[in-house]
């Protein structure tokens, strides 16, 4: 009997998912290349963009005094369009970036590229997932409802950010961490000044993993012109990451501070600071086992930030039982 020469990727699964997902082992066989151009078979970017969200959710609830079943549906309507977004969104990306993908070793296999999914596919596939994360936006109030609306801007310019600047993480950042502000809004119907720092917060953190992450990628990047903090800095990256690991800290901090110091409760303000805590040491963590020539340290640098993350939703939640 002769063994199979399929690798992974002709089976139509794409080189950075991760090994054993549910899309390749569990979904409809018609239906994997539409979720693994909403990247479902990575998560991780899911999480990145939810996290943010749930942070303002619960440290909001914080500064007005409890946890209310509005803020379990703001959690829940977060979660779901924070799937559908970056789904839609990653399609857009893949779209763009089509031409670019083709080229690079890591993302050749990507459903677009790889001839799986075409164009106009891709186009009714992210209409959809839009439509439906609108629908769940129509619940919040109307702040809410006009930030979601306004983050399509972003979401649109950000994969084009690589081609004229060598900062399109910044881009990213603004883009991810919207939903610090959205979340906020929908609370309460207004935006304290806490959730402005929280936003800031949350773009020194995405500047972070996502020069962790785009150091996979500098060799393919340099030949096709593409630009990133990766590249921009170089051997100095780690210089940096501590810089932004250190703005990070100090902004979420600060909006910890601004949302629960006026409660007057000293163990509110210190749980709260703990998850903080949390958050720094394991971006530290990170930065201490950081290979910036090593793609496969970075690719798991940069999904333990999903870690990162909860820690600080963990800590702001226990607070809240207090």
């Amino acid at each position: 009997m002769t063994q199979s020469s399929e690798t992974p990727q002709s089976k139509g699964q794409v080189a950075d998912a991760v090994k054993g997902n549910w899309v390749d082992r569990l979904a409809p066989a018609a239906t994997r290349p539409y979720l693994r151009l909403s990247r479902a078979d990575r998560p991780i970017g899911t999480w990145l963009l939810l996290l943010p969200c749930w942070w303002a959710v619960l440290l909001a609830a914080l500064a007005t005094g409890g946890f209310t079943q509005w803020d379990g549906w703001l959690m829940l309507g977060c979660a779901l369009g924070a799937w559908l977004m970056r789904g839609a969104g990653c399609t857009w990306n893949d779209i763009t970036d089509r031409e670019f993908d083709a080229q690079v070793a890591r993302t050749r296999s990507r459903p677009i590229p790889s001839g799986q999914v075409s164009v106009r596919g891709a186009v009714i596939w992210m209409g959809a997932q839009a439509l439906l994360a609108f629908a769940i936006l129509l619940s919040f109030p109307p702040l809410a409802i006009a930030l979601g609306v306004g983050s399509l801007a972003l979401v649109a310019i950000y994969p084009f950010a690589k081609r004229f600047t060598w900062w399109p993480q910044v881009f990213l950042g603004l883009a991810f961490n919207w939903g610090a502000l959205l979340a906020w809004a929908a609370h309460d119907g207004t935006l304290a000044w806490p959730a402005l720092v929280l936003y800031g917060a949350g773009i020194a953190w995405t500047l972070f993993y996502d020069t962790i992450y785009a150091h996979q990628d500098t060799e393919d990047d340099a030949l096709i012109g593409v630009k990133s903090t990766a590249r921009l800095f170089g051997e100095n990256s780690p210089r940096w990451l501590f810089g932004f690991l250190v703005a990070a800290v100090l902004l979420l901090a600060l909006a910890v501070i601004g949302a629960t110091a006026p409660l007057g409760n000293p163990l509110v303000l210190v749980v709260a600071l703990g998850g903080v805590w949390a958050f720094g040491w394991h971006m530290a963590w990170q930065l201490r086992g950081l290979k910036i020539d090593s793609p496969e340290t970075c690719l798991k640098l940069f999904r333990s930030n999903r870690d990162a993350g909860l820690l600080v939703a963990l800590f702001f939640a226990v607070a809240l039982f207090l």
